[in-house]
C-alpha cells in the first residue's frame, strides 16, 4: 500500500505552536520520517518545535524552491511507493496555497496518491475573515509588479475588477516593501475604495484594519519587515 501526503500547516511565525497548530499535526508528525520543505533548517526547527522527542537524524529532508527540477519533484514522493508517509512542510502556514507545494500536490495526484490536507493558519484565509469584505466572491493575486508604472495600473486594474464583480482582490507584496505599496494603493484607488491591512496575523502584534482610502490617508500603520496582507474591495 502506498504512503499518504499530507499537506502540513506551520505557525506564520513566532506565535505559540498550541494556539494555531491542532494537537493531532504533532501527533501525526511523529509518524512520518519523510519530508518536502522550503527550507531545512527551518523545517527542522519547527518539528523540534512541535515535539522535541522527535529524533531529526532519523528523519529524511527534500528541499523544494525554484532551483528544483521537475523529475526531482516527482522522484521526491519514491518513498511513498514503499509504503511511507510523506509530510510536505511549507515556510509559514498551508503548503500548496501560494506555494511551492501546489507542484508536489499535483504530481501526487497523477501518481494516484492519496493527499491529505491538515488544519492549520492561512494568512490569506485569515485576513479574508477579518477584512469584513466579501467573502462569497474573492481572488488572490499574489504578488503584484514593483515598477511604479506597472503597479499603478495593476492597483487600478484590480480595483475596476472588484468594482465589476464586486469581488475581494488579494495581494501581497515582499515585507520591505510594505509602507511603499500601501502608499500607490492610496494614492491610486478611488477615495471610497475599502482597504484592509492585516500584519503580524496570529502574533501578538497583528494587526488588522479596514478603511476606505480617505480614511487611511495621513494615518498609515508601520508595515515595514512585516509579513501583510493587502484586501481592496471598491
Amino acid at each position: 500500500m502506498n504512503g499518504f501526503l499530507y499537506l502540513i500547516p506551520t505557525t506564520l511565525g513566532d506565535s505559540s505552536i498550541s494556539s494555531v497548530i491542532p494537537a493531532d499535526v504533532g501527533i501525526l508528525l511523529k509518524q512520518i520520517k519523510h519530508f518536502i520543505v522550503e527550507d531545512i533548517r527551518t523545517a527542522r526547527r519547527y518539528l523540534k518545535k512541535v515535539d522535541r522527542s522527535i529524533d531529526i537524524d532519523e528523519l529524511t529532508f527534500y528541499e523544494l524552491n525554484k532551483r528544483t527540477t521537475p523529475q526531482q519533484k516527482s522522484s521526491f514522493l519514491n518513498a511513498a511507493k514503499k509504503g511511507h508517509h510523506i509530510g510536505v512542510i511549507s515556510e509559514a502556514g498551508c503548503p500548496g496555497v501560494a506555494d511551492p507545494g501546489a507542484d508536489i500536490v499535483a504530481a501526487a495526484h497523477q501518481q494516484n496518491m492519496k493527499v491529505v490536507p491538515l488544519v492549520g493558519p492561512s494568512s490569506i484565509l485569515l485576513s479574508l475573515m477579518a477584512s469584513g469584505m466579501n467573502g462569497q466572491s474573492f481572488a488572490f493575486h499574489g504578488y503584484i509588479p514593483i515598477k511604479s508604472e506597472e503597479r499603478a495600473k495593476a492597483i487600478k486594474h484590480l480595483e475596476g475588477l472588484s468594482i465589476r464583480e464586486k469581488q475581494t482582490q488579494i495581494f501581497i507584496e515582499a515585507p520591505y516593501r510594505n509602507n511603499h505599496l500601501l502608499k500607490d494603493i492610496l494614492s491610486n484607488c478611488n477615495t471610497k475604495t475599502r482597504v484592509c491591512v492585516a500584519c503580524d496575523i496570529t502574533l501578538e502584534t497583528e494587526f488588522i484594519k479596514t478603511k476606505t482610502v480617505a480614511q487611511w490617508k495621513g494615518k498609515l500603520p508601520e508595515l515595514h519587515k512585516k509579513p501583510t496582507i493587502f484586501l481592496i474591495q471598491g
